[in-house]
């Protein structure tokens, strides 16, 4: 992914720091807690508890979920398909198509079967954007799932638009097993050590949790406001 440009970083920062009558830091150390209760939550649970943590709050938050295998993926997505009325379809460029048997189906049966299907390409541009705007779902996979409280976790790339998971009517994760972590403490601290070890990490890293949803100051909460009206969680046994 090509590298963005910063440019006056260190006029801005000074100006900053002079309007906040504070000194410029060139390091900034991170604080040694007494206590951390967060790695306490779910320490000792396996997969399969994190399985029924995650289904158990799929209900929470409005999201079907699915369990099955590799072999029956195909055969769930269908099924899904024919839930929501499925006629058009953009998903990531991804190699775990192939890991998951799904090349065939976006390549070959499912436009078969006139279903539009449309890969992520970054040498399209604009019209990566067109069709997540049409496209009745859009199907992405998790890179790191929260069981506590039924979140993908989703890394961005130019082969990876966050639009498919955004924009669509309809949102499917296909979820990993092996993805499966606690909470947001695992995540963050992934990720931090992918910073720590000077790797390049996503520009544009989302934290989905089911379909849209917004609540008004009286608690009234309305599904499907900005973004998929439904969602659904298809877990897959991977290991």
């Amino acid at each position: 992914m090509a590298q963005g440009q910063i440019y006056h970083r260190e006029s801005f920062l000074n100006t900053v720091a002079a309007k906040l009558g504070r000194r410029r830091k060139s390091t900034v150390t991170k604080p040694e807690w007494k206590t951390t209760p967060q790695y306490d939550v779910l320490k000792d649970a396996s997969q399969d508890d994190l399985v029924t943590v995650l289904k158990k709050h799929c209900d929470v938050i409005h999201t079907q979920f699915i369990e099955t295998n590799s072999n029956d993926l195909t055969k769930n997505l269908r099924k899904v398909f024919e839930q929501y009325e499925v006629g058009s379809v953009v998903t990531w460029k991804d190699d775990r198509h192939k890991e998951f048997h799904l090349e065939d189906e976006l390549q070959t049966n499912w436009p078969a079967e006139g279903i539009d299907v449309h890969i992520w390409d970054p040498a399209l541009k604009e019209k990566n954007l067109e069709a997540a705007e049409k496209a009745d779902v859009g199907i992405t996979y998790s890179d790191i799932t929260l069981a506590e409280s039924g979140t993908v976790v989703l890394f961005s790339s130019e082969n990876k638009g966050r639009s498919v998971s955004l924009l669509p009517k309809t949102y499917i994760a296909i979820i990993p097993k092996s993805t499966l972590v606690p909470r947001m403490t695992q995540a963050t601290s992934f990720i931090s050590k992918q910073v720590k070890e000077g790797k390049n990490i996503s520009s544009c890293i989302d934290f989905i949790t089911g379909p849209s949803n917004s609540a008004d100051i009286e608690l009234n909460l309305i599904v499907g406001v900005h973004g998929p009206i439904k969602a659904t969680y298809i877990l897959v046994n991977d290991k």
